[in-house]
């Protein structure tokens, strides 16, 4: 598997210089709002305002037509040419009241979530829209000190929050997740089924690294507590943000270890209820009775790593050309 899978992953591109240099500038929003060529991102309820109902780009609109926000955060200079905006373009997300997303557009189709979105968006709008929910669904979550409950204030262009009572400085977190491709001695990939989900609907085993952890020890901890069995051969093949609310995830191969029976699975019966190898041929044979990860998961993209190819085509060997 290759290391250069994040490449391809539709979420962790680089689309953004964050130029974090100017945050701390006291009245950069003066600045970039009396420039223009910055552009606004509309957020509302966790959703972006597209350009029309398909959700195919972003709608980036000049200062004159957003001119409320509950919360500004700087997102940076984009580094990819739009259909109208050129590289090098500031970009501020803007998250709207009920009453000025409303006002601004009506039609609720056009605002739209980053999983309905991700997969039809450009390079740069989706690094946008990925780094704009990340930190604007932060804010929702941290409006108060951690340590005395003072509502806090937003400063360093919507990257930071500070509590005026004991100047407790709160930024923006990122939970750390691993998603893990089990393989075994005959190349087949361990798929689980959530608790969560429909009972056709596999994936790859993933769960939150706790504190104190690392990496590689949070693999073999959620392997052996989800599906009871021990991996080794641990490899690093990618990354991707995934802001629902503040993760990014941690994907590795493994292998299954020496000595471990393939057919002693035993789910936890908490979050996985039922486990099962795959073959490549499994896959494409049971293609309309399964559900796989979408497109813009980097669970997609390590099982068709695995897979050879698209997973809608057919694997070597079964009529693939």
């Amino acid at each position: 598997m290759s290391h250069e899978l994040s490449a391809t992953l539709p979420l962790a591109t680089e689309a953004v210089d964050r130029d974090a240099a100017r945050r701390s500038e006291p009245d950069l929003f003066d600045q970039l709002l009396a420039d223009d060529a910055t552009r606004l991102l509309p957020m509302w309820q966790g959703r972006a305002l597209m350009t029309d109902t398909a959700g195919t780009a972003l709608a980036l609109l000049s200062s004159a037509d957003v001119t409320s926000a509950l919360v500004r955060v700087y997102l940076g200079l984009t580094l990819d040419d739009g259909a109208i905006e050129p590289a090098g373009t500031p970009v501020i997300a803007v998250v709207l009241t009920d009453a000025a997303a409303s006002e601004l557009e009506p039609d609720e189709k056009r605002w739209v979530g980053l999983r309905q979105a991700a997969g039809g968006l450009s390079v740069r709008d989706a690094g946008l829209f990925t780094e704009a929910l990340a930190v604007t669904n932060w804010h929702a979550t941290f409006m108060h000190c951690p340590r005395c409950g003072t509502p806090t204030v937003v400063e360093q262009a919507g990257w930071m929050r500070r509590c005026l009572v004991d100047d407790n400085e709160i930024f923006p977190r990122t939970d750390p997740a691993i998603i893990t491709a089990v393989i075994d001695a005959s190349d087949r990939i361990l798929l689980g089924s959530n608790a969560l989900w429909e009972n056709n609907r596999w994936s790859l085993l993933a769960g939150f690294v706790e504190a104190g952890e690392s990496f590689e020890m949070a693999v073999l901890r959620e392997i052996y507590e989800e599906a009871g069995i021990r991996v080794s051969c641990l490899q690093y093949v990618g990354s991707q943000p995934w802001p629902f609310p503040q993760s990014v995830m941690i994907g590795y191969r493994a292998r299954l270890a020496d000595g471990q029976d393939p057919e002693a699975l035993r789910p936890d019966g908490d979050e996985i209820l039922a486990l099962r190898w795959f073959s490549r041929e499994d896959i494409w044979r049971e293609r309309d009775d399964i559900m796989l990860p979408g497109g813009v998961s980097i669970a997609h993209a390590i099982v068709q790593d695995w897979y050879g190819g698209p997973l809608t085509e057919p694997p070597a060997g079964e009529g693939r050309g």
